[in-house]
């Protein structure tokens, strides 16, 4: 099987950081046997932009032939319109939700391309949303919902001692980890620092781990108390699947699939709303207990290698589709 992967989001010299869970997709779908080409459809959030890939893809679609075209995030899917492919869109949140802006707010090309990717929606042959509350985003779309995976041999508990000695961290501070742009508005950086202002505790530290690579997060992970989540909106965030994968407690605000994730778990918290000090209380009460969680447990079943079986069925039902919309008969 060979599949053209456009993406909006990847690694770049720059941010090499980026999209790690695109990545990592990309690793274990090769690792399967199936062929991907990867895209980096790169709009920078600006539909002229969008509209230049675009004139290049269909250069590239035109001149290949591959038995799907994979679309991550809506916006991507414009790439591969008209359709010369079975399509597949994955919807990953901001592509549904929107773009906040440094004012706090949707600015005008963040209402233009959830739009754009509302529209791409209806020339997929299979949808993929990472969570159940974007499937609602789609209302009349049948979508197959598939959290990001987990590299469950990188993401793994490791000794707090010798994670903060390799980290240079100390070990008369507890560390609260903010694991995203401080300067991202989506991500609320001001929020999460007042709420670990209100807990009045000078040996809690807010942790701001920005670039982190994949194989240093976990580190961090296994380094800090807790994981605080603050953001305005979320798909399904991997910085809670991975923190839980290392027995990291979390506190964050609902969004996305959050409460999903943790509401089961003893030792973490979902926020019943987003100030302040709700948030702080909830890391108080996170930061009082000396109990493990069982987090890795509970994403057990997000093991990379078995996501990445389900995608290739949606592949193979893709290509179904596309044939039976090709026959004259329809069946």
């Amino acid at each position: 099987m060979r599949v053209l992967m456009i993406t909006a989001v990847w690694p770049t010299p720059a941010h090499p950081e980026r999209a790690p869970f695109v990545v990592r997709q990309v690793e274990f779908l090769r690792r399967a046997g199936v062929t991907v080409e990867v895209v980096h459809l790169d709009g920078r959030g600006q539909p002229s932009r969008y509209a230049q890939r675009w004139r290049e893809m269909r250069t590239l679609i035109a001149g290949a032939h591959y038995d799907v075209v994979h679309a991550q995030w809506g916006q991507s899917a414009l790439a591969a319109l008209p359709k010369a492919a079975p399509l597949v869109i994955t919807f990953r949140g901001s592509d549904l939700e929107g773009i906040v802006g440094a004012n706090g707010r949707h600015c005008l090309s963040s209402r233009v391309l959830t739009r754009l990717s509302r529209l791409a929606a209806r020339w997929a042959d299979e949808i993929i949303v990472v969570s159940d509350r974007l499937a609602q985003r789609l209302p009349g779309h049948l979508s197959h919902v598939i959290p990001s995976g987990l590299d469950l041999e990188l993401f793994a508990p490791r000794p707090r001692a010798e994670a903060r000695l390799h980290l240079g961290l100390r070990s008369d501070r507890r560390y609260v980890l903010f694991a995203a742009s401080p300067t991202n508005p989506v991500k609320r950086h001001a929020l999460a620092v007042r709420a670990v202002q209100a807990l009045n505790d000078d040996t809690v530290e807010l942790l701001v781990v920005d670039r982190a690579t994949p194989a240093t997060m976990p580190i961090y992970m296994s380094a800090c108390d807790a994981l605080l989540l603050t953001s305005a909106h979320e798909g399904s965030p991997n910085v809670v699947k991975e923190a839980l994968a290392c027995n990291l407690p979390v506190v964050a605000v609902d969004v996305g699939d959050v409460r999903q994730r943790l509401e089961s778990i003893a030792g973490c918290v979902v926020c019943a709303d987003d100030k302040f000090e709700t948030i702080a209380s909830g890391l108080r009460h996170v930061l009082a207990s000396t109990q493990p969680i069982a987090g890795r447990a509970a994403v057990a079943g997000l093991d990379e290698r078995l996501l990445t079986q389900r995608v290739i069925e949606i592949y193979g039902q893709a290509m179904a589709r596309s044939s039976r919309r090709s026959r004259p008969d329809g069946r």
